[in-house]
Order: structure tokens, then C-alpha cells, then sequence
């Protein structure tokens, strides 16, 4: 008969301590960051009513006893780019809504235990 083969015990090591959490969801450098966003949304809105004027040139063709002929001649380059940039600016406006609220929101947890 063969003997059972038994491996030695190893001693069972304890979890490390966890680190004490982060800040939490009140930080103040929220307002900084939104007020970021918000400057960051203005000038891409102003890039985006550049290009859109950029990307569309009105041409005029005259013609002898009638009115001009009048065509609009689309750049699809500019008219992305502002499609790009109005999109960016949105997706910013979403997230300072979002900073702001959790600033507004979000107390101390000294705050929020002192009202219980």
C-alpha cells in the first residue's frame, strides 16, 4: 500500500490593513474644475461658430438682364470640425453639471453626522 502524501502547513498570513478611503464626493476643487469646463466650453463654441462660417461660402454669378444667381458652396473640412467642437462642448456642459452638483451636494461626513 502507498502512504498518503501530506504537505506541509503553511502559516495563514492576515490581510494587510486597508488604507483610509479618500476624499470623499465634496471637494472644493470641484468648483475649479467646472469653472475650467465652463471657460473651455465658451472658446469651443467660439471655434465651432468660426468653422461653421468658414465651412459655408455663398457665391454669386451674374447674369446679364436677371438677378444674379445665387449658389452656397459647403466645406466639409470646417463643418466638421465644428460638428466636432459643438459636440466637445456639450459633453464638457454635461460634466461641469455633474462637478457642480457633487459640489453643491455632496457634505463633510463631520457635516452630515452632526444632523442625525
Amino acid at each position: 500500500m502507498t502512504e498518503a502524501v501530506t504537505e506541509p502547513e503553511t502559516a495563514v498570513e492576515e490581510p494587510e490593513e486597508v488604507p483610509p478611503a479618500g476624499p470623499g464626493l465634496h471637494q472644493p476643487k470641484r468648483w475649479l474644475v467646472a469653472a475650467g469646463e465652463v471657460v473651455a466650453i465658451v472658446l469651443l463654441v467660439i471655434v465651432a461658430v468660426w468653422c461653421w462660417n468658414r465651412g459655408v461660402v455663398h457665391l454669386e454669378y451674374p447674369v446679364e438682364g436677371r438677378e444674379p444667381l445665387i449658389s452656397t458652396r459647403l466645406h466639409g473640412n470646417w463643418l466638421g470640425t465644428a460638428a466636432g467642437a459643438a459636440t466637445l462642448a456639450v459633453v464638457l456642459a454635461l460634466d461641469a453639471v455633474r462637478q457642480i452638483m457633487l459640489a453643491l451636494r455632496a457634505r463633510p461626513q463631520e457635516a452630515a453626522d452632526s444632523d442625525m
